[in-house]
């Protein structure tokens, strides 16, 4: 089980995601774990109305923030994967959301890894052609990185100075880059402080067309 954990702890370094990333990776993990079900209704892969589902139901914790801004965290995953196992193991939702609710985090995430036992890292995990992966998650998929990257070339504006870029995920759809010698660059705290500025700022005009 060491294995198991410590490969989780590994996808916990990913985060962040959106709903389209969380039950993306949920689903890899659960195809790489080679956990075969009992029933074939319990063979469906998690996808974004899964999450939602859940979500209503008190299953998973609310994301943090609204709308297409929501994000959800390496407790959301562990939950995701605990529901999906034990629906594998022909566990009805009402008892698995008692299990949940007495489940502390550090217990979840044992059972989970007990349950998932060896599963491949980040980087060699195969999430086939499922969803349009974006951020940590897009870059976890080829190699393991975590700091800048380069822009994709445009076209249609002025050229960018020589430099190394920061893509921050702000839901889906929605990508900010900054330029690794701005001040808002300087650590990964200021890089989330902002994220999470414009995030607030892309939820709350949401809200307002809404209205």
């Amino acid at each position: 089980m060491a294995d198991a954990l410590l490969a989780l702890r590994e996808y916990a370094k990913l985060a962040p995601w959106n709903i389209r990333d969380l039950s993306s990776l949920a689903a890899g993990i659960l195809d790489a774990s080679r956990v075969t079900p009992i029933n074939a209704a319990a063979q469906s892969r998690p996808n974004d109305r899964t999450v939602r589902f859940y979500v209503t139901r008190r299953l998973i914790s609310s994301p943090d923030g609204r709308g297409t801004a929501a994000t959800y965290g390496y407790r959301h995953l562990l939950q995701l994967l605990a529901i999906k196992l034990r629906q594998m193991e022909g566990v009805t939702l009402q008892a698995i959301e008692k299990e949940l609710a007495d489940s502390p985090g550090d217990v979840l995430e044992k059972r989970v890894a007990a349950a998932l036992g060896p599963i491949p890292g980040p980087d060699q995990l195969d999430l086939g052609t499922r969803g349009g992966h974006r951020g940590r998650v897009a870059r976890a998929l080829g190699a393991r990185t975590s700091g800048p990257v380069q822009p994709e070339p445009r076209r249609t504006e002025a050229a960018i100075p020589n430099g190394a870029w920061f893509r921050l995920s702000l839901g889906d759809g929605v990508e900010l880059q900054v330029r690794s010698d701005h001040p808002a660059a300087r650590s990964q705290s200021l890089r989330q402080r902002v994220t999470e500025a414009v995030a607030r700022a892309l939820a709350d005009a949401a809200d307002d067309q809404a209205i």
